[in-house]
């Protein structure tokens, strides 16, 4: 490849990082003009405005149910929060071994728990599976002294690998831990791509199959910091107001992370972005595979793509700025989001074909 061809490439893959991450997207309108409206005259600090206060209502709308909220601005302190409201310090909490919570979040479901410790488990395409729950649980040392205690179980859905759990598997997982009486946290930075892919409710993602606690996030749908822990038992909820405070996510002008959310959830907007940005994902991974020679890792089931190239094409776009997909050196992530557009699709798809067609000795 000439000099100028890979400048060419990474002035269209770094400068406009489309497909990096939906975190790279920009506030969907809808959700900024509702910023704009709430800035406007005065209101209650604290949770106490009128937007802040009716969010029990909007969420409890939303799962069918009455439901306690706590709302802040992280997808980690939506996690750790929601774990330390189900696990003691002296308690573990079971995840994928490819977790969010395990490897990106820098010890703070730990902190926040008062040193529970996370406890990963091998997984099949980012999903545990109850066998292998229940095998852990088996060698646990339940009641012994000197062992953790088995707490809880955390399951993103999505996937670290952008796969989703269907309900029967959410059930098997949801029984093996009733049945060892540890309870459920469910990991829902992309809540909305997993509901969008599966064709089912809130209520029946969550709550009727035994989910005790989500982290429902919104930031990567669209928003610009809104995250909430959504508990549907009212005794893990007591000390939330505390624990949210003691972290530091009380906001004094939460109207503006309320009004984010009134605008996200009405009229389904949620809805269709995850299934506009899930369609997008499908039309990358048939584009990255019939034009570009990659070869797809795991089912396209939420928003991201993961994808295997030869190793030329790795180092390509390594230098055109370009992520590994952690230690994997041979595979990349492509994430769609709201405004991802088949053009978007079409522009990446030709900066990698032109980086393929580096020549073998460069390798």
């Amino acid at each position: 490849m000439k000099t100028t061809d890979l400048a060419e490439n990474k002035a269209l893959l770094i400068e406009e990082p489309v497909c990096y991450s939906d975190n790279t997207s920009p506030v969907h309108p809808t959700i900024m003009q509702a910023l704009v409206d709430a800035n406007s005259g005065r209101a209650h600090a604290y949770g106490r405005d009128a937007d802040s206060k009716a969010m029990k209502g909007l969420f409890s709308q939303v799962f069918e149910r009455d439901v306690d909220v706590s709302i802040v601005t992280t997808g980690t302190a939506a996690n750790a929060l929601a774990l330390a409201a189900v696990c003691p310090p002296f308690g573990s909490i079971y995840v994928s071994h490819h977790a969010h919570t395990l490897n990106d979040e820098c010890g703070a479901p730990e902190m926040f728990t008062a040193g529970a410790k996370v406890m990963p488990i091998e997984d099949i395409s980012g999903k545990l599976t109850a066998h292998a729950l229940e095998t852990c649980l088996r060698e646990a040392g339940i009641g012994q002294m000197k062992r953790t205690q088995p707490a809880a179980i955390s399951l993103a859905q999505v996937t670290e690998l952008g796969t989703v759990y269907s309900l029967d598997e959410l059930r098997s997982l949801t029984d093996v831990a009733r049945a060892y009486d540890l309870r459920v946290h469910m990991d829902g930075a992309r809540f909305s791509n997993a509901i969008a892919h599966l064709r089912c409710t809130p209520a029946e993602m969550t709550w009727k199959i035994g989910v005790d606690v989500l982290s429902f996030g919104a930031t990567k749908g669209g928003a610009l910091a809104a995250e909430a822990v959504i508990f549907f038992r009212k005794e893990l909820a007591d000390a939330a107001q505390y624990r949210t405070k003691r972290a530091g996510h009380v906001l004094s002008k939460m109207r503006y992370i309320s009004a984010q959310w009134r605008a996200y959830l009405k009229d389904d907007l949620w809805l269709e972005i995850a299934r506009l940005s899930n369609a997008r994902a499908r039309e990358l991974a048939e584009k990255l595979e019939s034009l570009c020679g990659g070869k797809i890792v795991y089912p396209v089931q939420a928003n991201e793509v993961f994808v295997r190239f030869a190793p030329v094409v790795i180092d390509r776009l390594l230098e055109a700025g370009h992520q590994v997909f952690r230690s994997r050196y041979d595979r990349l992530r492509f994430v769609t989001a709201w405004d991802t557009t088949s053009e978007d699709i079409d522009r990446h798809i030709a900066a990698i074909g032109s980086v393929e067609r580096c020549p073998l000795d460069l390798q």
